[in-house]
C-alpha cells in the first residue's frame, strides 16, 4: 500500500470514535498509512462527533486534529468544485461524496476507502473506491 496513495472518506475515521471494535481495528491500521484526505473529512468528522456520537468540543477537537496531523491533508479548490461537478453528472453519487472523489482524483490517489460508494467501482480509470470493512 506504500507505493500508491491513498484517500479516506470521512466515514471510515468515524469508526475510530465508534464502540464497534473490528471496523475501529481496520479504520486505525488505515490512518497509520498516513493517507490523504481534505479539509472536508476534517470538517465533517467534527460534525459528526458533535451531533452523532454527542462528543464534547474539545474531544472533537482533539479527533479532528489527530486527524490532521496523521493525514496528508489537502485544500478543496474551484478546480476541485469542478471535477467533483464532472463526477456527479456521470456517477451519480451525492455532491458530497463528488467531492471527496474530486479530491482523491486531483491529488492522483489510486484507491479511494469508503463504505459509502459502490465497492471496487472504477472511476475515470484511475481511481477504484475499496469498502475497507467488507
Amino acid at each position: 500500500m506504500s507505493d500508491r496513495l491513498v484517500f479516506l472518506d470521512s466515514n471510515v475515521f468515524l469508526y475510530l470514535l465508534d464502540k464497534e471494535e473490528e471496523k475501529k481495528i481496520i479504520a486505525r491500521a488505515l490512518l497509520d498509512t498516513n493517507p490523504v484526505i481534505s479539509k472536508q473529512v476534517i470538517n465533517e468528522n467534527v460534525n459528526v462527533a458533535l451531533k452523532d456520537f454527542k462528543l464534547s468540543r474539545e474531544k472533537a477537537i482533539e479527533h479532528a486534529e489527530n486527524l490532521a496531523d496523521r493525514c496528508l491533508v489537502k485544500t478543496i479548490s474551484l478546480n476541485t468544485i469542478k471535477i467533483a461537478y464532472s463526477v456527479l453528472l456521470k456517477y451519480r453519487y451525492s455532491f458530497y461524496d463528488c467531492l471527496i472523489v474530486a479530491s482523491a482524483l486531483e491529488n492522483n490517489c489510486s484507491i479511494l476507502y469508503s463504505e459509502d460508494m459502490q465497492h471496487k467501482q472504477l472511476i475515470e480509470k484511475k481511481l477504484t473506491i475499496i469498502n475497507p470493512f467488507i
